[in-house]
């Protein structure tokens, strides 16, 4: 049997970056928030790891703790959007005909909306940007989940062992989630991990745009956005974040792609 490298890489590399920022919350090199202006724009060096940005502030320090505000934010919206999207699916998937068509047309209405567009609409109606953040990324997420789940219930719902189950009275919810959707776990969980990537990736896209998390927090996509103008006086300051967006982006999507294929029984 071959090693699964996909997943192996996407292991290691998530854990490397998930540890860095639990880690942040009981210990920083440097207050990632303390202002030294006779520290402005020094480049790396053994006292700062990563140099200092435009207001004299750790860029180190500022990317382990802006990775707890980047993951967290990213769990929360997948976790949710997973939920939601596995009772449309199963509803859509299993009772079929008017209901499928319903959840469905929704779905592809959601689908024409622009995630810029929507991000934009969250926060003309909710004032806290990070909350609007939130729900411009699950509304966005949702529709992947819905398609996922739905094709999965298609698939189980003229099973014998479900036929068995009609025969013996069961009903809806215990088909649906005592049996129909633990058979598709394997799916829903490289999916949720694939989603991560995305979530991440949209939540530096909307940070860096300035309709995501708000100072005094970090976030990556928040000290991109900041150090942006310093480009060429502190490349450093611009490259850390991108760079450390890009690798658990990457990771994240090779472990998801990992267990899609373990899952799928092939080998890596």
């Amino acid at each position: 049997m071959k090693l699964n490298r996909q997943l192996a890489i996407g292991a290691i590399l998530g854990f490397l970056i998930i540890s860095m920022s639990v880690l942040s919350y009981i210990w920083v090199p440097h207050d990632y928030n303390h202002i030294d202006n006779s520290k402005r724009l020094q480049p790396p060096s053994s006292e700062h790891i990563l140099g200092t940005d435009n207001f004299g502030r750790d860029v180190f320090s500022r990317i382990m703790a802006g990775g707890r505000y980047s993951l967290i934010l990213a769990f929360c919206t997948v976790a949710a959007a997973a939920g939601i999207g596995c009772l449309l699916g199963l509803f859509a998937g299993y009772l079929g005909k008017t209901t499928d068509e319903v959840i469905m047309r929704i779905i592809d209405t959601i689908n024409s909306f622009p995630g810029i567009v929507l991000a934009l609409l969250m926060t003309a109606i909710i004032e806290k940007k990070d909350l609007a953040l939130f729900f411009a990324l699950l509304i966005l997420f949702v529709p992947s989940f819905t398609r996922i789940i739905r094709t999965g219930a298609m698939q189980y719902k003229n099973a014998a062992f479900i036929h068995a189950e009609k025969i013996i009275g069961a009903g809806f919810f215990r088909i649906t989630f005592i049996h129909i959707l633990p058979n598709l776990a394997p799916s829903l969980f490289s999916a949720f991990v694939i989603g991560l990537s995305n979530a991440i990736l949209a939540e530096s896209a909307m940070s860096y745009l300035g309709m995501g998390i708000q100072p005094p927090h970090p976030s990556w996509g928040r000290i991109l956005f900041e150090s942006q103008a310093w480009f060429f006086n502190a490349p450093w300051s611009s490259l850390a974040p991108g760079f450390v967006i890009m690798v658990t982006v990457f990771a994240f999507h090779l472990l998801g792609e990992g267990l899609r294929r373990k899952f799928g029984g092939q080998n890596g």
